[in-house]
């Protein structure tokens, strides 16, 4: 979905807007609901023979399902099944289905390899009011079953609509592999503590911040074993908290240049537990879809020569909600540390007394080099990387050391450039820089649209007019931009690698 469609922003006069929130971008449609039932003591009736309806049986009985399993001539899956099932019983009866038999049932199963006898059966279950199955065969299916990831009481299904099984447990074993088994055992401990952490005591902000201590002891150590005693601990470390743990907080987190791959763990996590986000509209609609559906996103943006939001408003946002309480995430294209204005929103939440941390990320020098294939050093040729900035506060060419920026031996990110590039390659060639010193620009680095032209310094201004879309621009200039070795390189570096 377009994320320029969903920002709207309030305009005035002077071109400045106010912060603006987000419609939630609308859920894409579903080929199957993905529900979770409850069939623990409930009779499920399964007419089959094959290992296939074993499977199926031995999925209800794990659930704590009571399974009768009407079959003529009942494999060996089956009976080795029904002598040791995993946890309710199964029953079987030596004998075909009939309709009466669907009667009190929960679910219904079946499996057939005739479309008439399917029929028969799904129109008995329907008619009853059950649910119903039919292995392999989807159009005749009410509910569907998915491949299993298992880490009760956490438990993924993964679902293709029956369409690629084979597809869904591929995803399945990638799953697992991320998925350390002794997470059960946290997870069963999360349940077992639930009362107890309820009836602490504590604050609805203290109890929050137990579940977060108690998560990040699950995936720094999901192998141990989880303790009474941590659960003690835990509720007296967010006791000696005291009023802190209902405090709001600040999170600066760098988005990247755009593609969400390029996220760091950190900064999905912060993504995943932030009650509000404020978002540049340099932060792609694919790194928003990383926060929870339930967090308030708002548009704080600032473009170049456009409508922006004034630092001052975004201070006071920003300050606002985390004294009411709430985990605010301030979300910034690029690293927030680099021409991002951490510094203001750093200062403002200091002197409200607001905490604040800060999540680093890829800053677009490293996205555009990244599409270009070429370092930003090297030995020998390059000794030195310079960032620097073409826009001042009031849209025209800042006040640069032109001398250091004319350097041969330097690699020069130039950060939106695109309003005054000619005047900065003016500026650099008067300064001393070769005209032909090799320069690239990148424009929506990382990202599906992304474009890309390898020139020389004195073509710079040229190149940067013939960007007609619109993104985020970024331009190297030094002789590690090596034309004769660029085309080759942006072939192999555009490739993502297979997983």
């Amino acid at each position: 979905m377009d994320v320029t469609f969903m920002r709207t922003f309030v305009a005035d006069a002077k071109a400045s807007r106010l912060p603006a929130d987000l419609r939630p971008a609308q859920m894409q449609p579903l080929a199957r609901l993905p529900l979770f039932f409850a069939v623990q003591g409930k009779r499920v009736v399964i007419a089959g023979d094959t290992p296939a309806a074993a499977w199926k049986a031995e999925v209800m009985s794990a659930g704590g399902a009571a399974v009768d399993v009407y079959a003529q001539e009942p494999c060996e899956e089956l009976r080795d099944l029904a002598r040791t099932p995993p946890d309710g019983n199964i029953v079987i009866h030596l004998r075909g289905w009939m309709p009466e038999d669907l009667a009190g049932a929960s679910l219904a199963i079946g499996g057939f390899d005739h479309d008439d006898d399917a029929r028969r059966f799904v129109d008995a279950a329907r008619a009853t009011g059950v649910p119903v199955n039919v292995i392999d065969k989807p159009a005749f299916c009410d509910f569907s079953f998915g491949a299993i990831v298992n880490r009760s009481p956490l438990v993924i299904g993964i679902s293709t609509d029956g369409g690629a099984p084979v597809f869904a447990q591929a995803i399945r074993a990638k799953i697992e592999g991320l998925l350390p088994a002794g997470l059960a055992r946290w997870a069963q401990a999360a349940a077992r503590w639930r009362d107890a952490v309820k009836s602490s005591g504590l604050s609805f902000g203290g109890r929050r911040k137990v579940w977060q201590l108690f998560t990040a002891n699950a995936m720094t150590q999901p192998n141990r074993a989880p303790q009474e005693g941590d659960l003690i601990d835990l509720i007296d470390r967010v006791r000696g908290i005291g009023p802190a743990a209902d405090a709001g907080t600040v999170t600066l987190v760098g988005a990247g240049p755009g593609d969400p791959e390029l996220l760091t763990l950190r900064a999905v996590r912060a993504l995943q537990s932030a009650d509000v986000i404020l978002f540049d509209d340099l932060v792609s609609q694919e790194v928003l879809d990383f926060a929870r559906r339930e967090a308030r996103k708002i548009l704080v943006g600032k473009t170049g020569h456009g409508p922006a939001c004034k630092q001052s408003d975004i201070n006071a946002l920003m300050v606002k909600l985390a004294r009411e309480g709430r985990r605010v995430l301030r979300l910034k294209g690029g690293d927030p540390l680099v021409f991002a204005r951490a510094t203001e929103e750093i200062d403002a939440c200091h002197a409200a007394g607001v905490p604040v941390t800060i999540v680093p990320g890829i800053t677009a020098a490293q996205g555009a080099a990244s599409e270009l294939g070429v370092p930003l050093t090297g030995r020998g040729r390059t000794r030195r990387v310079q960032y620097v900035t073409a826009h001042a506060k009031d849209g025209c060419l800042p006040d640069l050391d032109w001398r250091s920026l004319a350097d041969p031996t330097a690699t020069t990110a130039i950060y939106m450039p695109r309003g005054n590039i000619a005047a900065l390659v003016e500026k650099i060639i008067v300064a001393g820089l070769a005209p032909d010193t090799p320069a690239a620009a990148v424009v929506n680095a990382t990202r599906d649209s992304r474009k890309s032209i390898v020139t020389t310094v004195r073509e710079l201004p040229s190149a940067v007019a013939s960007f007609c879309s619109e993104g985020p621009l970024l331009v190297l200039i030094g002789e590690i931009v090596n034309a004769e070795q660029a085309s080759d390189r942006m072939a192999v570096t555009r490739r993502k690698p297979a997983s």
